[in-house]
């Protein structure tokens, strides 16, 4: 989409941010407010696994099989925060595709993590990165975390229960230091120094929880990322594909590794021998 395009969706979204953490990003954000919210052409009436939407045009009812799976995470450490994803997409019992990139890079000291819908997240992501530009280039500084997290968040609660399927982190690094925070389709947000989502995270929270330390070196949290992801690979079956690890530190993001689940298996097989 052209970013006059995206501009003039802008124009026909609320934006108001009720408590922002960076004073001076609701002046910003009140350019953007109008007086009315665009309404989707489908009305859903159910959010369970199958969601049933209607055509507000002929009434029909959709039926939209909304199973999915993938393991995203992302934890802090006295170094900064790794970030840790697979690359598989499923729909239902099939896998479309297994090279996704799970790790969005809004900018050099922001990313993104996808889980959900694939087309929802990749969008909303675009979306937030030309506002943080916007911002930049207005402000002339870079948005703080907290304040992308919640231009996302605010984004989506303005369409809650209208079908969206996310659950995201937002990562990176400002003048207060690390940021994570997790926004789901609800609009939702929390910060916290630990998440994992998708249908592999309860695998990949065992082996973080088991194992996780605040003074890990570099190595050692890189490692225990790709260690749970790996195992959220191993036992769950709409996570596979490339592990990828990111690191995010002072200077900005850094992409660590990209392996496939299949050499890590044999990898860690080896070392089990020994």
């Amino acid at each position: 989409m052209a970013l006059q395009e995206l501009l003039q969706l802008e124009k026909h979204a609320s934006f108001g941010l009720k408590s922002v953490d960076d004073v001076e990003l609701s002046e910003e954000i009140e350019e953007l407010n109008s007086e009315k919210l665009t309404q989707l052409p489908i009305t859903p009436f159910t959010m369970n696994k199958n969601v049933q939407l209607r055509d507000s045009n002929t009434g029909r009812h959709i039926h939209i099989n909304m199973e999915k799976g993938t393991t995203t995470l992302a934890f802090k450490y006295q170094g900064g925060v790794v970030i840790a994803v697979d690359s598989r997409a499923t729909g239902g019992d099939f896998i479309f595709s297994g090279s996704v990139k799970k790790i969005i890079e809004i900018n050099k000291y922001l990313l993104g993590t996808m889980a959900g819908g694939a087309a929802d997240c990749s969008y909303w992501h675009r979306s937030l990165t030309v506002r943080c530009r916007m911002y930049e280039l207005r402000n002339k500084e870079r948005i703080s975390v907290a304040a992308a997290s919640k231009l996302l968040a605010n984004i989506l609660y303005n369409y809650k229960g209208m079908g969206l399927s996310m659950g995201t982190m937002i990562i990176g690094w400002d003048k207060r230091g690390p940021g994570l925070y997790y926004v789901d389709d609800s609009g939702s947000r929390y910060s916290g120094d630990l998440f994992s989502a998708g249908s592999g995270s309860p695998f990949a929270f065992g082996v973080v929880d088991t194992h996780w330390k605040y003074d890990m070196t570099d190595e050692e949290a890189y490692e225990l990322g790709r260690r749970a992801v790996y195992q959220a690979t191993y036992r769950d079956a709409a996570s596979g594909g490339i592990v990828r690890v990111y690191g995010m530190k002072p200077t900005g993001w850094v992409k660590i590794s990209e392996q496939d689940c299949k050499v890590l298996h044999y990898k860690y097989a080896d070392e089990k021998m020994v």
